[in-house]
């Protein structure tokens, strides 16, 4: 194949990589970086300057030059083809058994994931485009090391929408000009390139998650992209669709201002609420006690700073006729322990069922078994509509301090949740330098974005001089250093085999200076 003047290929390419790494494709690409990767770089320098603002003492507000916007009569597009009922969604890499199971479990929506349920092992970043395309036109098996073969049924599938990585992730093994594609652009491209006019033949189109943004300017950026994708291919204006994780703490002082932004092309918003609870620690964490959140598992959905920004959620996407999608319910259901099913089960039912009456018109599940109890509720709410969208929670009233009531989170910090923090980071990297990034960790899927509170938890309990309510111990590196040794000695297999997985937690996790994700190093570690 030659290749486009400036683009180089810095990865193997094996078995079908030719049929997506195309001439075509890659001068796509090479369009889209040289279009775009200037303004990337320059907002992500923006995130810089307001985290260090936040770090002298600013805080966060709503914006006053964007007044005009959240007291204007606007609304976003009507829902797309495939996107007007979407009660239960699930989210999972894009391997070829997670997109079979996926697309036949029921859900109305697959989150078919390059971002934080995949690591970008040069062989995912491909194989997972390979995969789509074979899914959407129908021709995807795969046949496990036991034997067991699996199939897209002949029925209704689920719609795809995919997430790509967000706008601070690179692509090391395309270079445009010798620089590294952004990841986000690299598995939009591909994507977009090879699937939309597959998916608009078949009456759906090229949808999309979007993760990780901290602004409306970010937002605008990706709307620009989607103008330039779908004149240079001949599709449609408008015919993209996307939904935008609110993930972080800048981006829920910025909810209508995204939405009007993407507004011919939104799908709604999202409340990622993992990583919202790992911005909270990142945009704060050297504000003292004040943001200094407890135990991980102890911080539900119902803590005043988390139901704020999941009530203005709903009540903003509503207003402006856009979906509001709930969160995701981790738990992995065990075939050996009926009584650990029985107790989450429960768990997963009131959350979901919270959603479903504060007004969210679905919500997110991480295993196919989730899929019925997530259906069950919210048929119970929505009967015969398809979404809830005429509920518009006029009711709610929500200001900046409400978002950022972090003091009033109760529970505490203990040496159990101390050693699960530091047992979670530690199993989750190992598995992500080997190339999985939806890992089950003590019956919970993780992903990047729970590895993420896990390490930023112990950095500021350990950088704000934390005593562990239970047994009065300051958290220092030599406790933490400690306790790792302990839980990876608990562990299956050689302890050397976490050797990596440890050094790298403690890099990310007690290090002076804090790493903006941890996937940034880790991938520096990746062939």
């Amino acid at each position: 194949m030659t290749m486009p003047a400036g683009v180089e290929i810095t990865g193997p390419t094996i078995n079908r990589y030719a049929e997506v790494l195309t001439a075509e494709a890659l001068d796509f690409l090479a369009e889209l970086h040289r279009a775009f990767d200037g303004r990337r770089r320059e907002l992500l320098a923006a995130r810089r300057d307001r985290e260090a603002e936040l770090a002298a003492g600013g805080t966060l507000d709503f914006l006053p030059e964007t007044r005009h916007v959240r007291e204007g009569d606007w609304r976003v597009a009507p829902p797309a083809p495939g996107l007007v009922d979407r009660r239960v969604e699930i989210t999972g890499p894009t391997d070829a058994k997670m997109t079979i199971n996926a697309l036949n479990s029921g859900a109305k929506v697959w989150l078919a994931d390059h971002e934080d349920a995949n690591t970008p092992l040069w062989e995912n970043v491909v194989t997972g485009q390979l995969n789509l395309r074979d899914a959407i036109e129908r021709k995807l098996g795969f046949r496990s090391p036991e034997g067991k073969e699996y199939a897209l049924h002949d029925g209704e599938l689920a719609t795809i929408v995919v997430r790509p990585r967000g706008w601070h992730l690179t692509e090391k093994h395309i270079l445009v000009d010798g620089e590294r594609t952004s990841g986000a652009l690299v598995d939009f491209g591909l994507y977009f390139f090879h699937c939309a006019r597959l998916q608009l033949d078949r009456g759906a189109g090229p949808y999309f998650y979007l993760p990780k943004m901290e602004s409306h300017l970010e937002a605008r950026l990706w709307n620009d992209v989607f103008l330039l994708a779908q004149e240079r291919l001949g599709i449609p204006r408008g015919t993209i669709r996307a939904t935008v994780l609110i993930e972080t703490v800048p981006a829920a002082f910025e909810m209508e201002e995204i939405l009007y932004e993407l507004r011919e092309h939104s799908a709604g918003l999202n409340a990622g609420r993992w990583d919202y609870m790992f911005s909270m620690i990142k945009k704060f964490r050297g504000r003292g006690a004040e943001f200094v959140l407890p135990d991980r598992n102890s911080v539900s959905m119902t803590v005043p700073f988390m139901r704020a920004y999941t009530e203005l959620l709903v009540r903003t996407c509503h207003k402006r006729g856009a979906h509001a999608i709930g969160g995701m319910a981790a738990f992995i259901p065990s075939r050996r322990d009926p009584e650990v099913n029985e107790t989450a089960l429960a768990k997963v039912r009131d959350d979901k069922t919270r959603e479903a009456h504060d007004g969210f018109d679905g919500s997110w599940v991480a295993h196919p078994d989730l899929v019925p109890v997530c259906r069950e509720v919210f048929d119970e709410v929505l009967g015969d509509r398809p979404n809830q969208l005429d509920r518009t929670r006029d009711d709610v009233r929500v200001n900046a301090a409400d978002l950022l009531a972090v003091r009033a989170t109760p529970g505490g910090k203990t040496e159990t949740g101390l050693r699960n923090a530091v047992s979670v980071g530690v199993q989750y990297l190992a598995s992500w330098l080997r190339g999985s990034g939806a890992v089950a960790v003590f019956n919970l899927m993780e992903d990047a974005a729970t590895a993420e509170i896990s390490r930023s938890q112990v950095w500021q309990w350990l950088h704000n001089d934390v005593a562990l309510d239970d047994t009065g111990q300051p958290v220092t590196r030599e406790l933490i250093e400690r306790i790792a040794d302990e839980e990876i000695g608990k562990l299956p297999g050689d302890p050397g085999d976490y050797a990596d997985a440890r050094a790298l937690f403690m890099e990310v996790a007690v290090a002076d200076d804090f790493a903006d994700f941890l996937t940034l190093p880790a991938y520096e570690r990746m062939p």
